[in-house]
């Protein structure tokens, strides 16, 4: 497998990730920005690729206890590795979101999210390894699975958070309920001022009564490029506000 040796944030993480394979791209730091973790807690992530998330989560956030598992060996050591070369100590863990028997030993958790893959439009990309990292193939872990590992090790009140494409908000809505997480926030993330929001960020709480409600979002881009915005979060590191 030929990698390459790429940063995000700015240069404040250090990425070795697949030429041909799963690669980080915005999802990633913004699912990362929207994280409400605090230094000392837990967090988890499922399906971590290259660790890509939580490396971008633990350069705004330092002093956390990570846990992540993704179910290539290939990408659970790189991920290890490029945790080792950030200075992030983090347990990546081998293994599948659908194995209900690791949920469960798995530690207390703060904080679980993923950016699972559902993108349910546009052509599959030709390299298997890539598309199976943005398109579910058939027999694969829905989204009500995600929801049940993530959700399986979280505290009460603590925070499940998924980015997904905006068509998927019913499914996923549904998925979070049936596991036991509600008070969902809405983060619409908009391609430009004015025009549908394409992918979203949902965020839950475990064992929450409280209601759903839609959080001001994030337009991207403007005419000469990112949004300041969005500029603050993917270069700078800065947290998605909570709205």
């Amino acid at each position: 497998m030929t990698h390459s040796d790429d940063t995000l944030l700015g240069g404040r993480v250090r990425l070795r990730q697949p030429v041909l394979g799963l690669r980080a791209g915005l999802d990633t730091v913004l699912l990362a920005a929207g994280i409400p973790a605090r230094p000392g807690q837990q967090v988890l992530e499922a399906g971590c690729g290259s660790g890509a998330a939580f490396l971008c989560l633990a350069a705004r956030v330092p002093g956390l206890r990570i846990i992540a598992v993704e179910r290539d060996p290939a990408l659970a050591a790189l991920a290890a590795a490029n945790a080792a070369a950030n200075g992030v100590a983090a347990e990546v863990i081998t293994g599948d979101i659908r194995d209900a028997a690791l949920a469960r030993r798995l530690p207390p958790c703060d904080h679980a999210f993923a950016n699972p893959p559902f993108w349910p439009h546009g052509t599959t990309p030709p390299v298997p390894q890539r598309g199976s990292m943005t398109h579910a193939p058939a027999g694969a872990a829905s989204l009500a699975d995600w929801a049940r590992f993530l959700a399986t090790p979280l505290s009460r009140r603590g925070t499940l958070s998924l980015i997904l494409p905006a068509v998927l908000l019913d499914s996923a809505m549904a998925a979070l309920a049936a596991a036991g997480c509600a008070g969902t926030r809405l983060v619409p993330f908009w391609p430009r001022g004015g025009m549908p929001a394409k992918r979203m960020l949902l965020q839950a709480r475990r064992g929450s009564r409280g209601p759903a409600r839609i959080a001001p979002g994030l337009v991207l881009h403007a005419e000469d490029g990112f949004t300041p915005a969005a500029q603050a979060i993917l270069r700078d590191a800065a947290a998605l506000e909570a709205g």
